[in-house]
């Protein structure tokens, strides 16, 4: 018989063959079957339970490592935006101390200490300083406040620092205020 010619009638027409689920004495095995899967689940059930518990347990002890490790990142995160606050708040006493430095008003006076140790007390929590004059123009550090053109150079060069840029480790505090020289013709 082919698909073709396949029938409903056909079905009633083959002659039965012995069921091969049935075993030598005539016991039906689908029935057998199930009353040895159900001895063997209402055996294996407590296992199954206990099973089901440490599995339980294993996913509620990975979810607290993963808690654990959250609240750790975002502490230390905090911590580190706590402190470049605070030393964002104290850059214009820096600044001020500086300038005052720079034209000679602080040698030999108490606030050429109280520079050092704001300094000092900087790079403990890693505070850098950056910007200076000579130094190649960086747009993602550098803020131009102006531009001159000029034959000497052939990249965009710091020509003078307004005010000088702080970095807290990789994090940008603020970014330094320059001059900057251009190329003529650019």
């Amino acid at each position: 018989m082919t698909e073709e010619n396949f029938s409903p009638d056909d079905i009633e027409q083959q002659p039965e063959t012995p069921a091969a689920d049935s075993n030598v004495d005539g016991a039906n095995a689908p029935d057998e079957l199930d009353k040895e899967l159900a001895d063997l689940v209402e055996e294996t059930g407590p296992i199954s339970k206990e099973a089901e518990l440490l599995a339980d347990l294993q996913r509620l002890q990975a979810e607290f490592v993963n808690y654990k490790s959250r609240v750790e990142r975002d502490r230390d995160q905090s911590r580190n935006a706590a402190i470049a606050e605070v030393i964002r708040s104290f850059l214009p006493a820096l600044d001020d101390l500086e300038r005052a430095e720079a034209h000679g008003d602080l040698e030999g006076t108490p606030f050429a200490a109280v520079g050092t140790k704001l300094r000092s007390a900087g790079e403990k929590f890693g505070l850098k300083r950056f910007g200076a004059k000579g130094e190649k123009f960086n747009p993602e550090l550098h803020n131009a406040l102006a531009q001159t053109p000029s034959a000497d150079v052939t990249e965009e060069t710091i020509n003078e620092v307004i005010e000088a840029g702080y970095q807290l480790e990789d994090r940008l505090i603020r970014p330094a205020m320059v001059s900057v020289l251009v190329p003529e013709g650019k």
